[in-house]
């Protein structure tokens, strides 16, 4: 699908037709929160999409199905909220979310998630997301923490909120870490997780393949770990990858 906004002139008519009817018929109304839902799983996206239709204060303007078209998006139309997918294929929600604040950080991200795993909610948290919320929550928790973030709050749901106070008892995700990953790390080590080979890295990033290896001695050293399969075990725990 990619991408897929939600307009009268195209995109995904269904939902257009909807929406069209419902401002039809509750003519003029307090301006709505404009949302993005970016999720690869297509049957949670219609689901998804049945209970922002039916809030009231609430105007679906695009979906997505990957990190790519969600940042195209989000270029595009600007939405007041995103609902993030932490767990997308191929670029995370958490690096999605990261880049899209980076181009425009008016925009608020609600990170949602299967899990509420310390690392996944503070690495969510540290890229700029206000909102945290689980996929199992129920559709009021999910209304409750867009129109929170749309006012300008943060919200997280209580699991998420154990998280943070776990993570305040043991220090920062920061300091179980000697340094920092960059991003050119990160998108090494999330490609090398993904079971590319160096001189696949090296051509997809238009780098050298010695500069991959580099860039893969420097985040071992980083992180303390040995071989790639513990590097995919990290990218997996720190949201970097879903496989």
């Amino acid at each position: 699908m990619g991408r897929n906004p939600q307009s009268p002139g195209g995109g995904a008519q269904e939902a257009s037709d909807v929406q069209i009817s419902t401002a039809a018929e509750e003519g003029s109304r307090a301006v709505s929160i404009r949302v993005m839902l970016v999720d690869d799983h297509r049957m949670l996206r219609e689901a998804l999409r049945t209970i922002l239709e039916k809030a009231g204060d609430i105007e679906l303007v695009a979906e997505a199905d990957d990190g790519a078209a969600a940042l195209e998006l989000a270029r595009e139309l600007a939405p007041d909220v995103v609902v993030m997918d932490i767990g997308l294929e191929g670029m995370s929600g958490i690096e999605v979310t990261r880049r899209m604040l980076a181009e425009n950080p008016g925009i608020k991200v609600l990170g949602l998630s299967t899990f509420a795993d310390r690392r996944m909610v503070l690495q969510m948290l540290e890229a700029g997301a206000r909102g945290y919320v689980a996929k199992s929550a129920g559709s009021e928790e999910l209304l409750r923490g867009i129109r929170a973030m749309a006012e300008g709050q943060s919200y997280l749901y209580a699991e998420a909120a154990a998280a943070i106070v776990d993570s305040l008892r043991k220090h920062s995700l920061q300091g179980e870490q000697s340094e920092a990953l960059g991003r050119r790390e990160r998108e090494v080590l999330q490609l090398l997780a993904g079971g590319k080979t160096s001189a696949q890295i090296a051509e997809e990033l238009h780098i050298a393949t010695g500069t991959v290896e580099v860039h893969r001695r420097n985040i071992m050293r980083k992180l303390d770990l040995h071989n790639v399969a513990e590097l995919t075990k990290y990218a997996i725990r720190e949201g970097l990858t879903s496989i």
